[in-house]
């Protein structure tokens, strides 16, 4: 008789389809995974400890090194954790701000995932297409916060400047004629708002592009369908969130079910999977990118017309005006002291959380009355998700295993912090 006995192997941490530096020691009886084990901390950055030793503005930039996909909403936790231990509250046209970053944030997030997704699955065109599409939405965090990814934009008490009048334009160059150089500058000729309307009116049919290359392809559903699934009542016991639990049924989000800013005057609705497979998760994604389309929607429609202060007065907390601050002696003095010494909140614990992309990501923070936190712990979602990867993948093929780590979404910023 044959002896058969079950293999060792790695996957990662330099894989192609690890989404990060994820080792995972796979015990495997042919093609079979019998036993999935993830190693974490190649990526250790520290930052809840980092935080720790600066006061609590210097932060925020932190924030958008963890989820660095879900940049602007990684720091609205922050800066509401930070506003919850003040006792403030940022203008209306900054929540209005907010939100409709967070929902470019939530597009942004989700056209990446679509990509790594599509391509870990074999199929290429989609993570071009998809990369189109993100291409013009980093404008839009360029123009706001002159950074592409890492914006600090959110700042507490509101946010760093209002929306900007202008877009900038592409030049023409040896590499692009004057005809394409037209083309693309035609929705740049107004404000950063009517470009960011120009986009949400033709991206739902980019959406129905997506669709037509996967929804009803017979080798996407043969690579999804049935693969990865997770039933409501486990999903809520493995502390899932996000697509990931929406995906298996569970109308969880708290943007409805705690809302924040002002995403309780806003109307839209939850999408929910059935199965909770990669299929299901899929479809989830999709539908919370047209979602996301209509909530910025509404938000460009109410910052049109109604103007207004973006940043709180109060100067003990917010720095004031570049203008203020070269002409007047006590606006100078408060500069100094907010970027020096920053605010000591009141002694105190508090958590905040966001519906960010991936899930519930969540601050605790505790002062002891100091200008630094006395502690910070970070809730990412990823990291609960990360922990079920064995029961997901049990049973299943080593091609399997790619599909399912890509469908939860896994940024690796966010679980070694």
């Amino acid at each position: 008789m044959a002896e058969f006995r079950n293999y060792t192997i790695n996957f990662g941490p330099q894989h192609p389809a690890a989404h990060g530096v994820l080792r995972l020691i796979l015990e495997v009886d042919g093609e079979v995974i019998r036993q999935a084990d993830p190693h974490i901390g190649l990526l250790h950055r520290a930052t809840e400890k980092l935080a720790e030793s600066k006061v609590f503005n210097q932060s925020i930039g932190y924030m958008d090194r963890l989820d660095y996909v879900s940049m602007m909403c990684n720091e609205h936790a922050y800066v509401l954790a930070i506003e919850k231990l003040l006792g403030i509250q940022a203008p209306e046209r900054a929540q209005y701000i907010r939100v409709l970053f967070d929902e470019i944030t939530r597009i942004l997030n989700h056209l990446l995932w679509l990509g790594a997704h599509a391509l870990d699955n074999g199929a290429m065109t989609v993570f071009l297409y998809a990369f189109r599409e993100r291409e013009d939405l980093i404008d839009c965090y360029e123009a706001v916060s002159g950074a592409r990814m890492h914006a600090t934009y959110y700042r507490p008490g509101g946010v760093y400047r209002d929306l900007p009048d202008r877009m900038p334009q592409y030049e023409q160059t040896k590499w692009r004629s004057k005809k394409d150089t037209k083309r693309i500058n035609e929705d740049r000729q107004g404000s950063l708002l009517d470009f960011i309307d120009a986009f949400m009116q033709r991206f739902p049919q980019k959406i129905d592009e997506y669709e037509t290359l996967l929804t009803d392809n017979r080798i996407w559903k043969q690579r999804t369908v049935d693969i990865g699934v997770v039933s409501s009542e486990r999903a809520m016991q493995l502390g899932f969130s996000g697509p990931m639990l929406r995906g298996s049924g569970v109308a969880w989000d708290l943007r409805k079910k705690q809302p924040y800013a002002v995403y309780d005057k806003l109307d839209f609705s939850v999408p929910i999977g059935q199965k909770g497979d990669c299929y299901d998760r899929y479809l989830v994604r999709i539908e919370e990118m047209r979602q996301s389309v209509h909530l910025a929607n509404q938000c460009i429609e109410w910052l049109r017309n109604n103007p207004g202060p973006v940043m709180l007065d109060d100067h003990k907390v917010t720095p004031p005006s570049r203008v203020n601050m070269k002409e007047g002696m006590e606006d100078l003095i408060h500069h100094f002291k907010v970027y020096t010494e920053g605010y000591c909140p009141p002694e105190g614990e508090v958590y905040a959380a966001v519906e960010a992309p991936k899930g519930e990501f969540g601050i605790y923070l505790v002062s002891d009355g100091a200008n630094k936190p006395y502690r910070m712990k970070i809730r990412a979602p990823g990291f609960a998700h990360l922990a079920s990867l064995d029961e997901m993948v049990r049973g299943h093929m080593i091609g399997d295993l790619v599909s399912i780590l890509s469908s939860q979404d896994i940024v690796f910023g966010e679980v070694d912090r």
